[in-house]
């Protein structure tokens, strides 16, 4: 069972087209060994969703290719391979449709039920690792984790294009398991119009407050990895890790869909020896690039071709 399906539900946890308790099902998957990641999704996803189901998409080991976007991050994160050590991987589903500011309050209630999860994980299987990966407003549901849990129940954490205010954030990770926890905040100036929106449509929790995309908060633990830096881009080859360059001015989902981005998020989860946070901060930028400036960036030119030449086809 290299993919085990956990929904949040209205009263408790629920597996995913299973009825019956959880428990026991999680004592069945996680007889093997190795890391445990809880994946989580973002906006515009629901669990039994038609056309919206994480588990049918990115959540999934065979998401169909009918959406650009259906990538499988079990798979691409080393699940599925029938090794004996390869881990657990746990598809968190919650109901994340309707109107932003719904999806907004869901994501916090998802929260309290993935603390629930992670905790019933620690008691369970107090001798692996619990990581987390997620996406947009599913960096919410793990910051909303955060204060709800014990110190070390979560190991190294990466959140790609956060949906939520750093003002938030910081008392996450100001809680016990907030301060135990490694953070990998993973951004791109592509998702600069997404913050805007996300500024501009909820309200803040004080005057002035900031996305995670433009302001992560500073701490021992937190790293924030600009991948469409070119500097950040040359240091993660340089550690073996080639990711393609930027090829879009607004993106929303490239933090998972640039090619070679997994190769890194799964070294991070899976060897984290290999890739400790101290020596990682000291390669990066040490600062994000300003907001817009992937927007208004003046396009490339191409030098014409010198007088009396064809360009060859």
């Amino acid at each position: 069972m290299p993919v085990l399906r956990i929904n949040a539900g209205k009263d408790a946890l629920e597996a995913h087209g299973q009825p019956g308790p959880v428990d026991p099902l999680l004592r069945k998957a996680l007889r093997g060994t190795g890391p445990i990641v809880v994946m989580v999704h973002g906006y515009k996803f629901a669990p039994g969703h038609a056309g919206a189901c994480p588990h049918d998409h990115i959540l999934s080991l065979d998401p169909p290719g009918t959406c650009w976007k259906a990538l499988s991050w079990p798979r691409q994160l080393g699940f599925g391979t029938d090794r004996g050590d390869e881990g657990l991987a746990i598809a968190f589903g919650w109901r994340a449709r309707g109107s932003i500011w719904r999806a907004y309050r869901e994501a916090e209630i998802a929260g309290h039920a993935l603390a629930r999860l992670v905790e019933a994980l620690g008691r369970l299987a107090p001798h692996r690792p619990v990581h987390a990966l997620a996406h947009s407003l599913g960096a919410r549901v793990v910051l909303s984790a955060l204060p709800q849990l014990s110190a070390g129940r979560l190991g190294r954490v990466i959140l790609l294009a956060g949906a939520e205010y750093s003002t938030r954030a910081a008392a996450a990770l100001d809680s016990p398991a907030g301060r135990a926890a490694e953070i990998f905040n993973v951004t791109s100036r592509e998702n600069d119009l997404f913050d805007f929106l996300l500024e501009r449509l909820i309200a803040p929790p004080r005057r002035g407050d900031w996305a995670l995309g433009q302001l992560m908060p500073a701490r021992p633990n937190t790293l924030t990895v600009q991948m469409d830096h070119p500097a950040t881009l040359q240091a993660l080859r340089a550690a073996g890790f080639a990711i393609a360059p930027t090829a879009a001015r607004v993106c929303h989902w490239s933090g998972y869909l640039r090619p070679g981005v997994f190769d890194f998020y799964r070294a991070l989860l899976r060897e984290p020896a290999r890739l400790p946070l101290r020596p990682l901060r000291a390669a990066l930028p040490d600062r994000p690039d300003p907001r817009w400036s992937r927007i208004l960036a003046a396009p490339a030119l191409h030098p014409p071709l010198p007088s009396g030449r064809r360009a060859s086809s």
